[in-house]
């Protein structure tokens, strides 16, 4: 009997440890999903239509799990507060000027609560801070949108068969480019023409590379006249020089031109010798007496040396003529 007893206390006594251990587990696994035991702050938004979203659900920070949804109320100006616990140790990383929006967890999952954006430069949030919210597309939005998607799909479509259908009819540019061959050719003729005036853009480029080399070359007269100043001065001066010859030569012409009116014009001896030919008939008969009258004065000359009252004079004078030169002669002797 005692045996008995004492094998139902055994019993007894398994079964609460068991129970005892069961309770301390989901304890600890709801603590775990819950954060029961965790130290949170209140965080506030406010939305328009929090599309389906409960108390329970969970709020997520750059993908990471960071609190839950605590409190939806309704308030008076028909908005909707939704209040947020967030882990302390996640607070640091949340800015004051991030945002919140209404997501789902996949495709159809449990609706959760997003914080994203901020800047480093805003200070983190603190207990009963408001963030900013996004307002979501609800499910009659999001039918509208994809129904206008069906819509602009299904005309793009139609352009689509309505295009094909006239390629293949031939019709536009494009069409006899597929069905026409003569089109075709010129547009390979054409193509050939390009690819030739490529390659002679190429040989043009590298000749121009070659020439632009040559010009920094030293010594050479472009690069001459780039980078030194001292000819490129010279060669300014020398076309400053030009310009001015060119300034006295036009007024040279214009002198002989009007030197040649004056000698077409019969009112001076230029324009009379040269127009009127009895008049240069005497001017020519005058210089011809002038030289026959010179021959006999030097003739008459001549023979004065000779006479006898006058050829002591010349005589003397060629004397004074010969020590003269003699004198220069000595001069020039002494000062070599």
């Amino acid at each position: 009997m005692k045996t008995a007893q004492n094998k139902h206390t055994v019993i007894v006594g398994v079964f609460i440890f068991f129970g005892i251990l069961i309770f301390i587990v989901a304890i600890l696994t709801l603590g775990g999903r819950k954060n029961v035991f965790e130290k949170t702050i209140t965080l506030n938004a406010v939305f328009n239509d929090v599309s389906g979203l409960q108390k329970g659900n969970n709020v997520w920070f750059a993908g990471i799990k960071v609190g839950t949804v605590k409190r939806i109320d309704l308030s008076g100006n028909g908005k909707i507060d939704v209040a947020l616990n967030i882990q302390k140790r996640s607070m640091d990383f949340i800015h004051k000027d991030a945002r919140v929006k209404i997501g789902s967890d996949g495709l159809i999952g449990n609706r959760i609560v997003i914080i994203y954006g901020g800047t480093i430069a805003m200070s983190s949030v603190k207990g009963g801070d408001t963030l900013l919210s996004e307002t979501p597309l609800n499910s009659a939005q999001m039918m509208n949108t994809l129904q206008e998607s069906n819509e602009n799909l299904s005309t793009i479509t139609s352009n689509l068969k309505t295009a094909t259908t006239k390629l293949v009819d031939g019709e536009g540019t494009l069409g006899q480019l597929f069905t026409e061959d003569a089109l075709a050719n010129q547009l390979n003729a054409t193509a050939a023409r390009l690819h030739y005036a490529s390659e002679n853009m190429q040989v043009l480029t590298a000749n121009l590379a070659a020439y632009s080399s040559k010009m920094q070359q030293s010594g050479v007269l472009a690069n001459d006249l780039v980078s030194d100043t001292v000819f490129f001065n010279r060669l300014k001066l020398a076309s400053l020089q030009i310009q001015d010859a060119s300034k006295n030569a036009k007024e040279l012409t214009e002198n002989l031109s009007q030197v040649s009116y004056r000698m077409r014009d019969s009112s001076n001896l230029a324009g009379v010798v040269l127009q009127d030919k009895e008049s240069a008939d005497k001017l020519r008969a005058t210089v011809d007496n002038i030289q026959s009258g010179t021959k006999k004065f030097e003739e008459n000359m001549e023979a004065l040396k000779h006479n006898f009252l006058f050829r002591g004079y010349f005589r003397r004078k060629e004397k004074r003529e010969r020590a003269a030169a003699q004198r220069s002669q000595v001069e020039v002797v002494q000062r070599n």
